[in-house]
């Protein structure tokens, strides 16, 4: 029995194993070999990824994506980290609304907001910014979610210890708190990161100017615009550029966020 689970796992595994390696491998290969599935290069060559160079400003569009993603992941951690303290801390009026309240803005999709987010972005003069990019993310639910939790399952002698101190309140959630909750900061970070460094829709809607473009929306317009000349290697190629971030971020990461997405379940 157990042997018959383990290889169910194996082929799971390399079902979802099996495409990646198969685009990486697809990206090395000359046009007409790509079609073999195999997974090793036919005609080993690195002409597709020299061609992305050649015709996209890919190295711009990469700082661009390394920057909003950074810079709105740290707004993330911050003001989830505040929002979420004061959810599991604070005695106020109306605390469970706003937390369900919260909870009920999750189950909506981004793109029933596009358009009110985009007439913002237009008022306020953000179009062709980096504003545009970053401030319509940097309050994020599921980040409110994940701290409100996690600060809950915490005693609340430690804030009672520290109060007595004379810590104020931001210096107990971001001295004393988060490095007691790591786990958690790691999976806002890494869910918040791998989110905004795959956006393309949104970037597609507010960004036109190519010195501003992400890389996702580069990729994008690269592959459906017709400066990939239908060439599918080329297009595997730049895909395989934007997904290696993600890979690379995640291969470090794994154990905290496994970890903390297993103990992160819902408390009152």
């Amino acid at each position: 029995m157990k042997i018959v689970r383990y290889v169910l796992l194996l082929l799971a595994a390399l079902s979802f194993v099996y495409p990646f390696i198969w685009m990486i491998s697809a990206s090395l290969s000359s046009e007409h070999g790509i079609g073999s599935l195999t997974l090793l290069p036919v005609d080993l060559t690195l002409r597709n990824y020299t061609t992305v160079f050649e015709r996209i400003p890919l190295g711009r569009a990469f700082v661009n994506s390394l920057l909003v993603a950074l810079v709105t992941t740290s707004l993330v951690v911050v003001l989830g980290a505040m929002v979420g303290y004061a959810l599991a801390r604070l005695r106020f009026r109306g605390r469970n609304a706003i937390f369900y309240l919260i909870i009920f803005t999750m189950t909506l999709p981004f793109q029933i907001t596009l358009i009110p987010n985009y007439i913002t972005m237009v008022k306020l003069g953000w179009v062709d910014t980096y504003f545009a990019l970053i401030v319509p993310f940097v309050m994020n639910s599921l980040a409110v979610l994940l701290f409100r939790q996690a600060f809950a399952g915490l005693p609340q002698a430690l804030i009672d210890a520290a109060r007595i101190d004379g810590c104020s309140e931001l210096r107990i959630i971001f001295q004393i708190l988060l490095p007691n909750i790591l786990p958690t900061v790691l999976t806002v970070t890494i869910l918040t990161f791998m989110g905004l460094w795959n956006e393309a829709l949104w970037p597609l809607i507010v960004i036109r100017d190519e010195s501003t473009m992400t890389m996702p929306q580069m990729v994008t317009l690269f592959s459906v615009g017709g400066r990939a000349d239908a060439q599918l290697g080329v297009k595997l190629a730049a895909a395989v550029m934007l997904a290696l971030p993600i890979l690379i971020v995640y291969l470090f990461f794994q154990k905290h966020f496994i970890r903390s997405m297993a103990s992160s379940g819902l408390k009152d």
